[in-house]
């Protein structure tokens, strides 16, 4: 296992709360239910993988929680 650089921590979290901020903005009025759907079950699946990494120390994950269910 490769051990991660903090900087690397902070640019998976930075990407993390991308896919939390994507999903509270809701659905954009150019994108279709149906890509809707699939965007939504990406950004939470990218969000449980990262909430089920080990690496992180003192992040705030609430949002990743929240945004998930």
């Amino acid at each position: 296992m490769n051990t991660l650089t903090p900087e690397q921590i902070a640019q998976n979290y930075t990407a993390a709360m991308d896919s939390v901020d994507l999903i509270n903005a809701g659905k954009p009025a150019t994108m279709s239910a149906n890509e809707w759907v699939d965007t939504l079950k990406r950004n939470k699946d990218h969000l449980l993988i990262m909430l089920a990494k080990t690496y992180w120390t003192t992040e705030n994950l609430t949002p990743f929680k929240l945004a998930s269910v």
